[in-house]
């Protein structure tokens, strides 16, 4: 799936595991009923959505990660922006809020948490991959 040619540019989400949990921060404003999320920002010219996830997450967390895969690719519902998530394996550093204009909080979430975070769910190929690598 390409990203629609409404002229805004694509979001990438970094999917990012570390002992059982999940990555999520909690952004400064929310998106209608966005507030907490998957690491994520806009894809540059040029860009890969994979390489996206990965230079967003260095530069909002100062967390070094490698792309695995991409899981799946949307058209947000809550905020009708093109979305790609990338299923993502941490290389170096320790997750820490760099980016304060835009986030406030980060979070490790365990499964059965995440609907606490994210009440609308969680895109299905995201969902079906935390089902998999997250362990109770």
């Amino acid at each position: 799936m390409l990203p629609p040619s409404d002229g805004l540019p694509g979001v990438a989400a970094a999917i990012v595991i570390r002992e059982g949990r999940v990555l999520m921060v909690r952004r400064r404003v929310s998106e209608g009923q966005l507030l907490w999320q998957f690491p994520a920002g806009k894809i540059e010219p040029g860009e890969s959505p994979e390489e996206a996830a990965v230079r967003e997450t260095a530069e909002e967390m100062g967390l070094n990660v490698a792309g695995i895969r991409v899981l799946g690719e949307r058209v947000h519902p809550e905020t009708g922006r093109w979305m790609s998530y990338t299923a993502c394996e941490i290389v170096s550093g320790t997750a820490t809020v760099l980016d304060t204009r835009e986030l406030d909080a980060l979070a490790w979430v365990a499964l059965p948490e995440i609907p606490s975070y994210v009440p609308y769910g969680i895109f299905e190929p995201v969902q079906a991959h935390l089902n998999v690598v997250l362990k109770d």
